[in-house]
């Protein structure tokens, strides 16, 4: 199973998973909220710290991914659009990685914050880990 942890309370990065479920044709994923009790269970059983990791996660065949090569390895099993972002591989990782953390600082003030994680509605609720 492949699971991609993400921070729930994050306007940008809700709309990224929302995105990578309308993709995700073969249901090659599940989702956890890094707040949630299950996000912070995989986060520690992955060797992270949740507080103030900066980073979406993705566990994939037993390998950790973070940053743009999370976004890379997600992409690729994606169908459409999103797979452009696959192209990613070709920019030097330093560089790439430094957008990221640059978008990653400044998402809240850029796209906004919940104050609650979100919620998946009944129709993809089988695709979050929420214990």
């Amino acid at each position: 199973m492949n699971i991609i942890l993400f921070d729930g309370v994050c306007n940008f990065c809700n709309a990224t998973v929302n995105t990578i479920i309308k993709y995700d044709t073969y249901k090659h994923f599940k989702f956890a909220a890094q707040q949630s009790e299950a996000g912070e269970r995989i986060l520690k059983e992955a060797g992270f710290k949740g507080e103030g990791f900066n980073s979406v996660l993705l566990l994939k065949n037993n390998q950790v991914f973070t940053k743009t090569d999370a976004v890379i390895e997600t992409c690729k099993l994606l169908t459409g659009v999103p797979r452009i972002f696959i192209l990613l591989q070709y920019v030097p990782k330093p560089l790439r990685d430094f957008g990221y953390s640059i978008i990653a600082k400044y998402r809240y003030s850029i796209f906004g914050k919940r104050t609650t994680c979100m919620i998946p509605n009944q129709a993809v609720r089988d695709r979050f880990i929420l214990l």
